[in-house]
Formats: structure tokens, C-alpha cells, sequence
């Protein structure tokens, strides 16, 4: 196959793919972890792994594995990410990195068929299984099971807003199996950067090499259900209240401190009862804290404990702290961004080292293999957005660049 029909190839089955969900007036998708959208494009991608010779299994939390026996016995090169999305999303935010990988591992697998000497490891593609947490929580769920972050049993029992479990979702779209474990010898994965920084600086090849530090809370604010007309508002005790100052405090925040050393987010508020006439009586709010410093987060966590203590006293509501999670920056492996760099470099690719600010599935398994992370541009650096966009050619360089990432991983790089 010549590069430029391989190309072609790419882009015929990445247009192919993107009607999955489609969001009907836009370029965009809804194909959240588990949805009937997410069955489809899963059967649909099971045939393409097929065509291409590889076996298509699932493990028990639905991760969806292509697999292409080349040494027999050996360990694996897996590549992928995500294809499943937030509501109403871009089409290109995690599902770009797996139809990447398909088609990497389709042409590293003609290269070592037809020099089968230079094959050390088998190929595996992934599709990870609610790598976006918008249905189910926390995110990440599929990658985190595999790495043993998060029990199978503790993941398959977490229920949706509307009460389905992830086990009853996964066998509605008959994608629960039972591939217990895959030998893994190095991973690499490829993403749209979700940020406009390498579109802005001319890089077509982001060498990830870390990601940044985060706090994230689950707040519950409790206060007492009244009347929303009728109650005197010197007796008022709203949670909704409440958790509008931490929304506010949250984006204050950030111009505490130098411009883009932290970035705060409430992505999510569940009031009860919600009702027009009542005042709320209980609010989860889910927010977070993101910077390249730890030391900006630790201080951003701090003043964030002091609004919590003014607002309790001033509003006379109770501030829980349900769940939190938080970490430093964390590096991605030098050897696999040195990698990385070398075959840009025989491509003539332009790069460039790149933080990621988003979690990604290979921040779990960097922790377990030696791990390559690439990013291509966005335009504009719009993300979880209908608007997404990557443009055809660096979708086409990042494919070619992640094909020469693997067949070093698939030689023996970083393994001997």
C-alpha cells in the first residue's frame, strides 16, 4: 500500500466513523460510555480490527481489544485511547487516537509479515472503556480496572444518573467479556492536544512529557428545604447558595495567581429538590484545580478551605468534602519521549515537548509499561465541544508518526 493510499484509507474509515452519534446540523457526536451510539461504533470497529486480521476481544469492564499474534507467546504493544465522548461532543477527542492506532497497526503488521525477523512483540489495539466519566464516574474507569487502579466489582456497581448500573449498560450492548488480562510489553497512544498552544507555536507533533498537577472534590452543601417565596430570607439556610459562592470562588481563584499558573472548573451541579418554588436543601458540586505547579495547587487548596469556612458561617450551611483526589506532575517516561522525537525527526515532522493538562488513559499505564504520548493540534484549542476540530493533514502526520512510533515498540524499543 503506497503512504498515499494508506492515507486515504485513514481518512475514508475516519469519515466513516464519525457518523456514529453524529449530533444532526454539526460536525459533532454523542456517543456517551455504554449508549446505544457506543454499541454501534464499537460493532462497527470490530469489523474494521477483523478486516485487518487482528481478534477482536472484551475483558469484563469492556475494554475492547484488537489482537494480532505475531511472536507466538510474546507480550503485546497496545496503542489506542477512547471512543467514548461527553455529551454532545467533538468527534475527534479520544476516538481520533484509536482509529490512529487501527491504522498504525495495520501497516506495522504488513511491515513484520513481510519481514517477520524484525517483529519481537505482537500488536494490540485499544478501545478503553469510559475513559470520560460523563456517564458513569470517575473517568478513566476502563484503563484504571486494567491497570488494577480501580476494582472490577467496585466499577461494574457504579450506577448512572438514571440508575443503570455499568454492568447492565455493557451487557445491553453485548460488550461485557471475559479476556482476563493481556501481557503488555510497552503502550503508546495519540490524541487531538486539546489546546491551542502547538497550533499557535507551528508543532505538529506534541512530545508529551507530563501532565499537570490537580486537586478534584466532590462537594455535598446541605442546608434546609423552604419555601422559595414565603421564607423570611433571615431563615434561610440554601445549599444552592452555598454552592454558587464556591462556583464563583473557584473562578476567583485563578486571578490570585500569574496568568494560566491555574486552572479551576465546576463542571457539574445536582440540586435537590430542584424545584422552582423551594429552596434547595441539598447540592453536589464537583470541582477542580489544574496547574503545572503543585506548589500553585496546594496554595489554591488553601484558600479555597478558607471560602469554605466563610461561606458555612456567613450562609449557615454545611460543607462536606465527599470524595477528593489529587496529585504533582506527573512525567511521562524520557526515553519514550526521546523516541518520539527520533522518528519525528526521520519524518520531518515539527515537534516539540507539550504538558497535557487533560487526564489521559496513559497516565494509568505509564505507571505499569514504558509509555509513548502524542499529541497532534487543535484548532483553536477547542475541545468538548461540537465545534472540534483537527485538520486532515496533521490527522494524516500524527497516523504516520504513530506508525513509526510502533514498529520500534514492536522491534523491542524500550523493552531491551
Amino acid at each position: 500500500m503506497t503512504e498515499q493510499t494508506a492515507s486515504e484509507s485513514f481518512l475514508a474509515d475516519w469519515a466513516i466513523h464519525s457518523r456514529f452519534g453524529a449530533v444532526e446540523g454539526t460536525n459533532g457526536v454523542e456517543r456517551q460510555a455504554a449508549s446505544a451510539a457506543d454499541g454501534e461504533q464499537r460493532k462497527w470497529f470490530a469489523e474494521l480490527l477483523e478486516s485487518g486480521g487482528f481478534t477482536v476481544r472484551r475483558d469484563a469492564i469492556g475494554n475492547q481489544f484488537g489482537l494480532l499474534e505475531l511472536v507466538p507467546g510474546a507480550p503485546y504493544v497496545l496503542t489506542g485511547s477512547h471512543m467514548d465522548s461527553q455529551p454532545t461532543a467533538g468527534r475527534f477527542d479520544g476516538a481520533y487516537g484509536v482509529m490512529a492506532s487501527a491504522h498504525a497497526c495495520f501497516r506495522v503488521a504488513d511491515e513484520l509479515r513481510a519481514h517477520p525477523e524484525q517483529a519481537k512483540f505482537n500488536l494490540a489495539v485499544v478501545n478503553w472503556f469510559n475513559e470520560e466519566g460523563s456517564r458513569f464516574k470517575p473517568s478513566m474507569m476502563g484503563s484504571s480496572v486494567f491497570t488494577d487502579k480501580l476494582a472490577l466489582e467496585e466499577a461494574l456497581a457504579t450506577e448512572d444518573p438514571a440508575g443503570i448500573t455499568v454492568r447492565d449498560a455493557l451487557d445491553a450492548i453485548g460488550e461485557r467479556g471475559d479476556l482476563a488480562g493481556l501481557d503488555v510489553a510497552s503502550y503508546a497512544e495519540i490524541h487531538v492536544q486539546q489546546g491551542r498552544s502547538m497550533e499557535e507555536d507551528g508543532v505538529t507533533i506534541g512530545l508529551v512529557n507530563a501532565t499537570w498537577a490537580a486537586h478534584k472534590y466532590d462537594f455535598r452543601v446541605k442546608g434546609e428545604q423552604a419555601h422559595s417565596g414565603s421564607t423570611l430570607m433571615a431563615d434561610r439556610r440554601d445549599a444552592l447558595l452555598g454552592a454558587a459562592r464556591l462556583v464563583v470562588a473557584a473562578r476567583e481563584l485563578v486571578d490570585e495567581f500569574e496568568p494560566e499558573a491555574l486552572h479551576t472548573a465546576c463542571g457539574e451541579l445536582t440540586v435537590y429538590p430542584n424545584s422552582p418554588v423551594v429552596v434547595a436543601s441539598d447540592v453536589r458540586l464537583l470541582l477542580d484545580l489544574r496547574s503545572p505547579s503543585a506548589e500553585v495547587i496546594r496554595a489554591a487548596h488553601e484558600r479555597l478551605m478558607a471560602v469554605i469556612e466563610r461561606v458555612q458561617r456567613e450562609d449557615r450551611v454545611e460543607i462536606e468534602i465527599v470524595a477528593e483526589h489529587s496529585w504533582d506532575q506527573n512525567p511521562y517516561p524520557e526515553d519514550g519521549v526521546a523516541l518520539a522525537r527520533e522518528v519525528a525527526e526521520e519524518l520531518g515532522l515539527t515537534h516539540d515537548r507539550v504538558m497535557t493538562v487533560a487526564g489521559h488513559d496513559s497516565t494509568n499505564m505509564k505507571d505499569r509499561v514504558p509509555t509513548v504520548m502524542l499529541f497532534v493540534p487543535s484548532v483553536d484549542g477547542v475541545s468538548h465541544n461540537l465545534n472540534e476540530y483537527t485538520r486532515d493533514e496533521d490527522l494524516v502526520a500524527g497516523v504516520d508518526h504513530l506508525t513509526g512510533v510502533i514498529g520500534r515498540l514492536a522491534a523491542g524499543a524500550l523493552v531491551d
